[in-house]
């Protein structure tokens, strides 16, 4: 199948196969996916728990509304969005240089710009841009894990403060989207797919 033509076969998989499981090989190629996010200024705002641990995944699914998804996966991505945008930075600007001043200092001027753009964002609307580079990672775990015909369930169904308390994270790491992934169930038949048209979607502006 060619690349579209697998994101015509993916759907939002309900019912996993808990007896599958994903090899590791594939998961890394999911996670190197999503590690090759394009975010604002390359920064990357937001962190991925991978939990395969059951009793774990017992807690998370009672704080979504008790989903099946999430303790029937192989693995359960949790996005992390980061609010505190400074640290970010730091830990962001740290790693590229290898902790060589030298480098570092090679990068002020990047940084520099980096800085100046996330401290002029109001700290009301830091939650809401970091989520929304949390979302453009999920979408390339899920066109990866659909590039393997491994199935998965993008979901926002499920309560944060909860997660936080159960995953032990500090206020400034918030739980923004989920991404169960696995195989599905073999009694499982998906709703038919519909999407809007090119017409209704795309409007052309010459």
């Amino acid at each position: 199948m060619s690349f579209l033509e697998k994101l015509d076969w993916r759907y939002a998989t309900k019912k996993f196969d808990s007896s599958r499981k994903i090899s590791p090989e594939n998961l890394a190629k999911i996670l190197e996916a999503i590690r090759k996010t394009p975010t604002g200024y390359g920064v990357m705002p937001f962190r991925v728990l991978v939990i395969s641990n059951d009793e774990l995944r017992a807690k998370l699914k009672a704080a979504s509304w008790n989903q099946n998804q999430i303790d029937t996966s192989s693995e359960l991505l949790v996005f992390v969005a980061n609010t505190d945008l400074q640290k970010m930075a730091d830990e962001f600007f740290v790693e590229l240089s290898g902790g060589d001043a030298t480098k570092r200092e090679a990068l002020a001027g990047y940084e520099g710009s980096a800085r100046d753009f996330l401290a002029n964002i109001p700290a009301s609307e830091h939650l809401r841009l970091v989520s929304e580079q949390a979302y453009i990672g999920l979408g390339f775990g899920l066109a990866a894990a659909a590039e393997l015909e491994i199935d998965s369930c993008p979901m926002s169904g499920f309560d944060p403060k909860a997660y936080q308390e159960i995953l032990g994270l500090p206020e400034n790491e918030v739980p923004v989207a989920l991404l169960p992934i696995g195989y599905r169930a073999e009694t499982e038949t998906p709703y038919p797919k519909f999407r809007l048209s090119n017409e209704t979607l795309f409007k052309f502006i010459k």
